[in-house]
């Protein structure tokens, strides 16, 4: 009788604003409640059949439980109402593209288990999972969703069981597995949309970046996360640019001594300068030495201080980067620019002088100081236009504003936001002998290339 009066209470909401949502009629609604019911049953089966957290099958796909294709997720009813605020976020087709996606995640501790528990809320189609680690009572500070009743759960199944709850049409494959070289072929097949590195073992990590740029797959790695404290500092950008970071500097050193790769690996990584350093190991007995404690030789056995919001975030942001990858939403993460206001101000002047010297008369200048940091900061990154391959990066790059100034790119245009680019002085002295017809037959992908960046500048101020 309580379930019969809240179905009639639902109706009578239903009813009461009709005419604002249209005409719904009675058998919808009670399908839906029908659904409901089914989808609540389904995934008590589901779990029951993959025996708990724990279980032999925890790890596999368990016998007679549905498989969905993910090329048509978003067919279903409820996973479209799931899934509803990203449809409008993205529009059906760029989410279509998220549906189908098939991910792998590595490492399932503070920054994987987040990463992975977003993606899956995000719709994503296919993941897999890969940890050998089991959970821990101190990770769960945090952890993404496990609690006290999975400690000793293996990281990958304890995923498995939770976000059967929150997604179950996602094939999940959960592996308990250490990465390392000889798992390259079995971890990284299947051609994966996107692989999440979240890896805190140096030699590891450098084994699987290594992996993937061989084999032309997307990577997004994630670098410290542990001693951190302020999160208005973590950042995405090339692993060139990454800075103030131990790990990030070990895997750059790593890469190009080992591999012959220098950067084009994007990576999560926090500007912040570490707040405390590893924890010294303190053994139970005096004869005990840090090999004793080791579940993998290699692998380190003290204690990095963790805030839990950190890796946390870590992960968060590793999420929201992949899924707009995939959904191919076009956006520009923000450059490392290591440049204070009173540069920006160095070079407004200097593109004032520089008009009076060529036209004249400054007044065609219709940008400002502030102005003249975005044209800077954000559409050339801090480089010459003919050099935006981010090599320079920190401290040198730096030093090299000394070398820059902003000129006009169509000299029969004014000096505004949507026409100025950063060269270096003799670059710019060779631009104002040429014309842009010129560049646009001699070097048509540089004129191409800012075109396009000058006209992202017309789009963000509305020009």
């Amino acid at each position: 009788m309580e379930e019969r009066a809240r179905q009639l209470l639902l109706l009578a909401a239903v009813a009461g604003v009709g005419a604002a949502f249209g005409a719904l009629s009675t058998a919808a609604v009670f399908s839906f409640l029908s659904r409901a019911k089914r989808r609540e049953g389904y995934v008590r089966k589901l779990l029951e059949s993959n025996g708990g957290a724990g279980g032999p099958h925890a790890g596999k796909t368990a016998p007679g439980a549905r498989l969905h294709d993910s090329s048509d997720l978003l067919s279903d009813e409820v996973v479209a109402e799931q899934l509803t605020r990203n449809i409008q976020f993205f529009g059906v087709e760029s989410q279509k593209k998220v549906t189908e996606s098939f991910v792998v995640v590595i490492g399932l501790g503070g920054v994987g288990s987040h990463a992975a528990s977003m993606l899956l809320r995000s719709g994503v189609g296919r993941l897999l999972l890969v940890d050998f680690d089991q959970v821990s009572l101190s990770s769960l500070n945090r952890h993404a969703v496990a609690t006290r009743e999975d400690v000793g759960t293996p990281k990958a199944y304890c995923l498995k069981k939770h976000f059967s709850l929150i997604y179950p049409e996602c094939q999940i494959e959960a592996r308990v597995q250490l990465y390392d070289s000889s798992a390259e072929d079995e971890i990284l097949s299947g051609q994966p949309d996107f692989v999440l590195d979240c890896i805190d073992n140096i030699d590891t990590k450098v084994s699987l970046l290594a992996a993937c740029v061989r084999r032309g797959l997307r990577v997004l790695s994630a670098m410290g996360a542990g001693a951190r404290a302020d999160p208005t500092r973590i950042r995405v950008a090339d692993l060139r640019e990454s800075s103030n970071d131990p790990l990030s500097r070990a895997v750059r050193y790593r890469l190009k001594k080992d591999h012959g790769i220098e950067g084009g690996i994007p990576v999560v990584f926090s500007m912040e300068k570490p707040k405390a350093k590893l924890l010294p190991f303190q053994g139970s007995k005096e004869e005990e030495t840090p090999s004793d404690y080791q579940i993998v030789p290699g692998f380190r056995v003290r204690i990095i201080p963790v805030l839990g919001t950190i890796p946390a975030i870590f992960g968060q942001v590793m999420a929201s980067y992949v899924v707009t990858q995939l959904a191919q939403l076009d956006f520009q993460t923000e450059p490392i620019v290591n440049l204070d206001l009173d540069h920006y101000r160095i070079l407004h002047h200097r593109l004032l002088e520089h008009e009076e010297l060529i036209y004249g008369s400054a007044e065609q200048v219709l940008v400002d100081a502030e102005e003249v940091m975005y044209i800077v900061k954000e559409l050339w990154r801090g480089r010459s236009a003919r050099d935006q391959n981010m090599k320079d990066t920190g401290w040198k790059m730096w030093r090299s504003v000394n070398e820059l100034m902003l000129v006009r790119w169509d000299k029969s245009k004014p000096a505004g936001v949507s026409n100025l680019i950063l060269l270096k002085f003799s670059e710019a002295d060779a631009h104002e002998s040429t014309t842009l017809d010129q560049i646009k037959d001699e070097e048509p992908e540089f004129y191409a290339m800012v075109s396009r960046v000058l006209k992202r500048a017309e789009t963000e101020f509305a020009l």
